[in-house]
Order: structure tokens, then C-alpha cells, then sequence
């Protein structure tokens, strides 16, 4: 046999034969290490960005910043929260671009020690602007999600590909357990442990020490990353040899230079239907989805005069944990088998359906409560039900994740199409706290039909993601062929 061959294909005899066109791929496993170590990364994000949520309203109102002014609230707490987003919206691109340039580690790294930081100055603030200028650092330097997005598209495949990405929102719904439940119980620790916590220090920094630990977790995820997660980008991967190899007529530099300028093709070439498509949806979710999110925290800490439930920041963080373990738990059991069963088109426009019940029990709780008189166990039937409701739409986030990845024509522009959605989803979530909350506001204010104009308002809002979801692709891509 001539050896100088370029066609030559070598293939050892544990070579898997390939499957007739039509049937079913064996599952490929996942690699649970690599997964294992990605996911508890993600898991310090989601912790340190909800830790806030219990405590913010309480800090605005200490700071003074409404002049007293309870329905004024929502204003600033919008503002501090669409921040973080559009710091993002203006840099993630640029971080996703760079991570197929110089790998998905280095960028990781900036990321977590930018959120360390923020985190640091913003329990530091004493005054708005500070709060201001610590929420868009922490946007400026974070392209972590979507470069833990790409690397799990890239650790997985067609086959194990609704298990892989199962776990993202796994991992957030665990982040809003313990992130709202540890901000909740560490704001103000000199009022809960004098003992400890009676220095001058605490009295005039009340919110640090949920800060300083979230920053402790990212500190330790940095580590943990530093030592044992691999390069997942493959021009910048050490070379492996195996068993098993193809030769056919490129040469290793001939790869590598044709992975690297796809990996830098121009942007627009990647606006095709099928990559537009589930991005919109994906922008579309985000902004309904943290539209919910932000108003939950304020519903629950708006006096009861103003139609909300006056929870104190302690039993705020109570409930939203709650709300993330079981979410968190519906995910792992659930959503990979509900996806093989019905369709991940199917599941996401059930998913969708879901938001008008969801946010109609908004004004529902505050019926409840004028009718009752005061917070019993009604209430917390309806939180409860408000929950159930939640764990199904919030399956649409694993769903459109995995039309986003397959809608990649190669591995090597995965980072630059999830730098694409994660920007759109920044702009939607930048949006969103402020709209939500201004028009929570506004609607207190002036009794804009009863209170509840804002709630209305993102109902008719959703009807335009049921009207995307229909635009989805009956089936996911193989990303194989």
C-alpha cells in the first residue's frame, strides 16, 4: 500500500459501523467530569447575581433615594437591575468573538473576576451611583454564560444533547435557591447576630457580607477552573492521539487554518433563518421571563395598602428559594424525558402557554388578600400554585438552548451565534426590569385598572412569543450531519 496516500483512511476494528439513515443513535455519553466541573461554575453566577433580589427594594428605601416614596421603589430597583444587562448587551459579543480567537478558559477568567469585584463594590455602596457603577462593571466584564453555553454544546452532541443542556437551567434554578436564600438571611447581620456582627463596620456596610461571600464562591470557582477544566475550543486544545484516525487529503495546518477563518467569518453570513429564528425566541423569553423575575421580589415587598404582600427581605428570600430548588428538581427529574416524549417544539410552546396564568396570579394574590383581610394560609396556596406554574415555563430556557446550538453550521462559530443570542437576550433583559417595574410603578401610582395594568400589559406581551415559537423547526438539526 502506498503510504503517501493523502486519501489513506486508517480505522481500527472497534470502529463503531455507521447507523442506516432513519434510525435511532445510541446515546453518546456525557463526559461527567468535564460537565460536573462546568456546571458548578455556572452555579457561582447565578448565586452571586440573585443574592440581591431579597434585599435591593429594603437598600433603596434605606438609602433614600425615594424620598420616602414606596410606590417610587420599582423606578430604581429597575434601573439597578437592567444595569447588569446592558453592560452585557454592549460586550458579550466581543467576549464570544475573543473565546473562538484565544479559547473559552481566558475568558471565563476575566468574567469571574469581574463579577468578584462588582460584587465587592456593591456591597461596599453607600449611594446610588455607587450601586450604579458596580452593576455595570459587573455587566462590562461577564461573558462567562455565554461562553458556558458554547462549551457545552461542545461537550456534547445530537444525541445527548437535551441532557447536556437540562443542566443549565438545573444549575440556575439551584443558584436561585441558594443565592435569594443566602441573601435573604446574611442582609443586615447585625440585626439577626449583634454578637458577631456589632461592629461599626456592619452598621454602616449592612449589606456586605451577602456580597463577600458570593464573592468567596467565585474565588473558589475561579480556582477549581484554573485547575481542572480542560480547553473545549479546538484550535486551542492539546493534541490528542488515539486508536482511531482519518486522514482525508487536509493536512493538520490545513485544518486548523480552515477552522480559523470560519471561526472568524463575518457575522452577517450567520443571520440565516435557522440561526434567527431561535434566537428571537430565545430574546423573546428572556425579556418575559425577567420581567416575572424582577416583579416577584417587589410584588412580595410592596405594603400590603399598595396591593402587594409587605414580606420582609428574610421570608422574600424564603420563598424564592423555594421556588429554585423546585424548579431545580423538576428540571433534573423531568425535562430530558418530557423532551424525548412530546418534542422539544411541543414542550416549548407548552412552555410558553404557560406565562399568562403565570403572571395573572399576581393580581389573583392581591385579590386574595384584599378579600381576606390580612396574609394566611390562601396566600400560601396561591405562592404555591404560582410555583407549579413556573417550573413548566421555565423549561423553555433548556428548549430553546438547544435550537440555538444546533442552528450552528460548525463547532468553530458556536461561540459567535451564542454571543448573538446572549446580546439579543441581554438587550431583552435590559429592557424588561425597567419597563416592568416602571409600569409596576405607574400602575400603583395612578390605579391604572386596578393596579394591575403592568400585568396585562406582558400577557398580550407573550402573545408574540407564541407567535415566534410557531416559527421553529419541527425537529432539531443533527448537528452530526
Amino acid at each position: 500500500m502506498d503510504t503517501s496516500n493523502s486519501h489513506e483512511i486508517m480505522i481500527n476494528e472497534t470502529t463503531p459501523l455507521v447507523p442506516a439513515k432513519g434510525s435511532k443513535k445510541p446515546r453518546t455519553p456525557l463526559p461527567k467530569l468535564q460537565i460536573g466541573i462546568l456546571i458548578t461554575l455556572q452555579l457561582a453566577e447565578p448565586i452571586a447575581s440573585t443574592s440581591i433580589f431579597p434585599y435591593i427594594n429594603q437598600l433603596i428605601r434605606e438609602l433614600g433615594i425615594t424620598g420616602g416614596d414606596d410606590a417610587a421603589v420599582g423606578y430604581y430597583a429597575g434601573i439597578i437591575d437592567s444595569l447588569f444587562f446592558v453592560g452585557q448587551a454592549l460586550t458579550v459579543l466581543k467576549w464570544a468573538r475573543l473565546s473562538d480567537r484565544i479559547g473559552r478558559k481566558p475568558v471565563l477568567v476575566i468574567g469571574l473576576l469581574g463579577t468578584c469585584i462588582s460584587m465587592l463594590c456593591f456591597g461596599l455602596s453607600t449611594n446610588f451611583w455607587s450601586l450604579v457603577v458596580s452593576r455595570c462593571m459587573c455587566g462590562f466584564l461577564n461573558g462567562n454564560v455565554v461562553v458556558m453555553k458554547t462549551m457545552m454544546g461542545e461537550l456534547t452532541d445530537s444525541t445527548n444533547m437535551a441532557q447536556g443542556f437540562a443542566l443549565i437551567p438545573i444549575v440556575w434554578c439551584i443558584g436561585g435557591f441558594v443565592g435569594p436564600l443566602m441573601g435573604g438571611t446574611l442582609a443586615r447581620p447585625q440585626d439577626h447576630w449583634p454578637a458577631l456582627f456589632s461592629g461599626s463596620f456592619w452598621r454602616n456596610y449592612p449589606y456586605f457580607l451577602p456580597c463577600g461571600v458570593a464573592a468567596c464562591l467565585l474565588v473558589l470557582a475561579l480556582v477549581m477552573m484554573s485547575i481542572f477544566l480542560e480547553e473545549t475550543l479546538s484550535t486551542k486544545r492539546r493534541p490528542k492521539f488515539t486508536s482511531t484516525r482519518v486522514s482525508v487529503s487536509n493536512s493538520p495546518d490545513r485544518e486548523l487554518l480552515a477552522k480559523t477563518s470560519m471561526a472568524n467569518m463575518p457575522l452577517r453570513s450567520l443571520l440565516t433563518r435557522s440561526v434567527v429564528v431561535p434566537i428571537a425566541n430565545y430574546a423573546m423569553l428572556s425579556f418575559l421571563d425577567v420581567s416575572f423575575r424582577v416583579l416577584l421580589p417587589l410584588f412580595l415587598s410592596t405594603p400590603t395598602y399598595l396591593g402587594g404582600l409587605g414580606f420582609d427581605p428574610a421570608t422574600i428570600g424564603w420563598w424564592m428559594a423555594l421556588i429554585g430548588i423546585t424548579d431545580g428538581v423538576f428540571q433534573a427529574f423531568f425535562f430530558a424525558r418530557i423532551t424525548d416524549w412530546i418534542g422539544p417544539k411541543r414542550l416549548f410552546s407548552a412552555s410558553v402557554w404557560c406565562y399568562p396564568p403565570l403572571v395573572a396570579m399576581f393580581p389573583i394574590m392581591s385579590w386574595i388578600l384584599r378579600a381576606r383581610g390580612e396574609v394566611d394560609y390562601t396566600i400560601t396556596f396561591a405562592l404555591l400554585f404560582l410555583i407549579c406554574i413556573e417550573v413548566t415555563w421555565d423549561m423553555g430556557y433548556g428548549v430553546v438552548f438547544m435550537f440555538i446550538t444546533a442552528s450552528a453550521p460548525t463547532n468553530n462559530v458556536l461561540g459567535a451565534i451564542n454571543g448573538l443570542s446572549q446580546t439579543s437576550a441581554a438587550v431583552a433583559r435590559a429592557i424588561g426590569p425597567a419597563l416592568a417595574t416602571s409600569l409596576f410603578a405607574v400602575s400603583k401610582e395612578h390605579n391604572l385598572l386596578g393596579g394591575n395594568a403592568v400585568f396585562v400589559v406582558l400577557i398580550m406581551l407573550s402573545a408574540g412569543l407564541r407567535w415566534l415559537a410557531s416559527r421553529l423547526p419541527d425537529e432539531i438539526q443533527d448537528r452530526d450531519e
